[in-house]
């Protein structure tokens, strides 16, 4: 287990943080599907980044990667050890605070697959968006919307578009699959795709 100053810079190849939920009480598909994505990554050898929990679509995919030898790195404040059940077994980062959290997630990932989640999941999107509007990075962003989960949130900033209050091209800066074998592969072509990223920009300001 790391402390937060000891992260040290990002490994080669291809790492993906998961954006997602941290409860069992959710819909047992989408848990299956965080358990695939996790497994999938494994076979491919794509790194994990996640918030670090062993509960929810966060322990469900870093349980099934770690489990079938996947590289996986956990970032966890350290006051919420307790409540999302620290998943100690993968190299995990224990941190103060939030932002820690989120700025070394940032920094450790090539890109970024958002799960069903709730409040928290929302905001660690929202924030991403909000930096990728500022046009401080251009990691590619994907929603694996199951059953239309991430439909009422597209709605939204579509409301937000409408009233003049975000530029019309924010909406054409994630992607979206309803299948979870579609991530990974939709991630590699916007990877191929775009420009280098700036995350030294976020770094700074954030």
């Amino acid at each position: 287990m790391l402390d937060g100053t000891n992260v040290g810079s990002k490994p080669a190849g291809l790492s993906v943080c998961l954006f997602c939920g941290s409860s069992d009480a959710t819909d047992p598909d989408y848990l299956a599907a965080a358990r695939d994505f996790g497994l999938t990554l494994a076979r491919e050898d794509v790194r994990l980044v996640y918030g670090g929990g062993g509960v929810g679509l966060m322990g469900a995919a870093s349980k099934a990667a770690h489990g079938s030898g996947g590289r996986v790195l956990g970032v966890m404040p350290d006051f919420l050890r307790r409540r999302e059940v620290i998943y100690d077994d993968v190299e995990t980062v224990v941190v103060s605070t939030m932002h820690e959290r989120k700025r070394i997630m940032f920094e450790q990932s090539d890109a970024f697959a958002v799960f069903p989640g709730g409040v928290g999941t929302l905001e660690e999107v929202v924030e991403l968006l909000s930096w990728r509007r500022l046009e401080l990075h251009r990691k590619p962003i994907l929603f694996f919307n199951p059953k239309g989960f991430w439909q009422p949130f597209f709605e939204l900033i579509r409301h937000t578009t409408e009233a003049k209050l975000t530029p019309p091209w924010v909406a054409d800066t994630w992607l979206t699959v309803d299948r979870v074998e579609g991530v990974l592969p939709a991630i590699r072509a916007a990877l191929a795709a775009a420009e280098p990223s700036s995350g030294a920009a976020v770094s700074q300001k954030m």
